[in-house]
């Protein structure tokens, strides 16, 4: 591609590694594939993880690169696509579909990001996605509370006995979590 800005050897490296976590990470997959018919069912399913992240990552880099001030041409070149066809793909009309009212909450930085979430929810918005210097918001007709804390398996168990909602599976190394108040949201003015 000639927009491109990663070097050939290094997408053949990303590819290979994609490839290598799909055929290693479920464990014994690679040998089930030989003597176990259901290990290609298996291997379709390993695929759609990786297809599903691969699509989230590229969602969160252009995310990234227009909060950076790049414009949807730039992104369009290196997609190999018009900037037309880049904005109305991975536009705000892009945004996942919910039966809720949605709205972007950006730039944010992780130094003003929660006074933001905790503005946003006492209005009722609370956070149901996240990536570089966004979140993406949910209307509600209750308060939300919004934390942010270090990845760990026993501070998830604590958050989820107190109620908090981890907003997304897949964080590292930070984890965010939301819960209601039961307050109404505040009217917002």
């Amino acid at each position: 591609m000639s927009g491109s800005r990663v070097s050939e050897a290094d997408a053949a490296a990303i590819r290979d590694a994609v490839a290598a976590a799909v055929m290693e990470l479920p464990d014994g997959l690679r040998d089930r594939l030989e003597s176990d018919p259901d290990g290609a069912l298996e291997l379709v399913d390993a695929a759609r993880v990786a297809a599903e992240e691969a699509a989230r990552l590229l969602r969160q880099s252009i995310d990234s690169a227009r909060a950076a001030g790049h414009s949807w041409a730039a992104v369009g070149e290196l997609l190999g696509v018009s900037k037309q066809a880049a904005q109305q793909r991975f536009g705000s009309g892009a945004a996942p579909v919910s039966t809720g009212e949605r709205r972007v909450l950006s730039p944010v930085t992780a130094f003003d990001e929660m006074a933001a979430l905790a503005a946003a929810g006492l209005h009722g918005w609370h956070s149901v996605d996240y990536g570089t210097l966004h979140h993406v918001l949910e209307k509600s007709d209750v308060q939300w509370e919004h934390r942010k804390v270090i990845w760990g398996t026993a501070t998830r168990a604590s958050l989820e006995a107190e109620g908090w909602q981890l907003i997304r599976q897949n964080t590292f190394p930070w984890g965010y979590w939301a819960r209601p108040t039961g307050v109404p949201a505040q009217p917002e003015g």
